[in-house]
């Protein structure tokens, strides 16, 4: 369904919200053509607008309304009657067919957040959860880069559940600190762990053995996505490859400090994610 018709309702929308400099994402989407690169932007202001709100949007009452109107929003956006802050999306979804029911997703995902604290989910809950805060954004993402469609959908699959089970590996810590934990319940009771507090799960002696089965996941996801990224043309695949690159340099990263309290906070060397950038970014 169009997204443009009728014209946006008055009133000024604020500047969008941009990737922060110096970031992986910043650098590939820097990578993109300028028409593409603003897609992204638009995408990421999205992104970054609902996350806001399950974060840190008030009230868990607060945060479901907003994420309502959020839905509404976009509902109205494909009905062509796009509202302030939906009118940076009106050209994107115009010119790379984005999917309502992808924007949709990524609202259900900060919705699981919102609505309540998520605590040891079971596999299933925890993979819709991947797939509609990681693979959901990457379905967008796909269709801007202009990946064949069916490699493009396999592609966002593996590569956001990778990036996804990476940031969850990377932040147990601050998580716990928030009241969630996302590693999964089957593993936490393979190791003795029947509802945990996230604080218990994460101090738990055997919690290694837990994120050690979550890393292996995350790494068969990467291998997988680079099998699709090499059989494809290198054009549209440049940012992915330099997101995979970047981000497979974190999961390495916990993986050598290791999981035993206390856990310091992890980020790849300088050199390293400027090797990636020079080697994925260049051609």
């Amino acid at each position: 369904m169009s997204a443009t018709a009728t014209p946006a309702p008055a009133g000024e929308a604020e500047a969008p919200a941009l990737p922060a400099a110096g970031s992986s994402f910043y650098t590939a989407m820097r990578l993109l053509p300028k028409e593409r690169r603003e897609a992204m932007y638009a995408v990421y202001a999205f992104c970054r607008a609902v996350d806001d709100v399950a974060d840190d949007g008030g009230t868990r009452e607060v945060r479901r309304a907003e994420l309502d109107r959020w839905r509404a929003d976009i509902d109205a956006l494909y009905a062509g009657r796009p509202v302030a802050r939906t009118r940076d999306l009106v050209g994107p979804i115009e010119q790379f067919d984005l999917k309502r029911e992808d924007f949709q997703a990524v609202i259900d995902g900060m919705a699981m957040d919102a609505e309540e604290d998520i605590v040891a989910p079971d596999e299933a809950t925890l993979d819709l959860y991947c797939d509609r805060v990681a693979s959901a954004v990457g379905r967008l993402s796909v269709r801007i880069f202009g990946m064949p469609e069916a490699d493009g959908i396999k592609l966002a699959w593996h590569q956001g559940r990778a990036l996804q089970l990476t940031n969850i590996l990377r932040d147990i810590d601050e998580d716990a600190e928030r009241g969630r934990l996302y590693l999964p319940r089957e593993k936490l009771t393979g190791i003795g762990l029947t509802d945990p507090t996230p604080m218990q799960a994460i101090m738990h002696p055997r919690i290694g053995e837990v994120c050690s089965a979550i890393a292996r996941e995350a790494e068969e996801h990467y291998r997988a996505t680079w099998e699709i990224i090499r059989r494809n043309p290198r054009k549209p695949t440049k940012a992915s490859r330099l997101m995979a690159a970047a981000y497979h340099l974190y999961l390495k990263a916990v993986m050598r400090r290791g999981w035993a309290p206390p856990r310091a906070r992890v980020k790849p060397g300088k050199l390293s994610l400027i090797l990636v950038a020079l080697r994925h970014g260049l051609v």
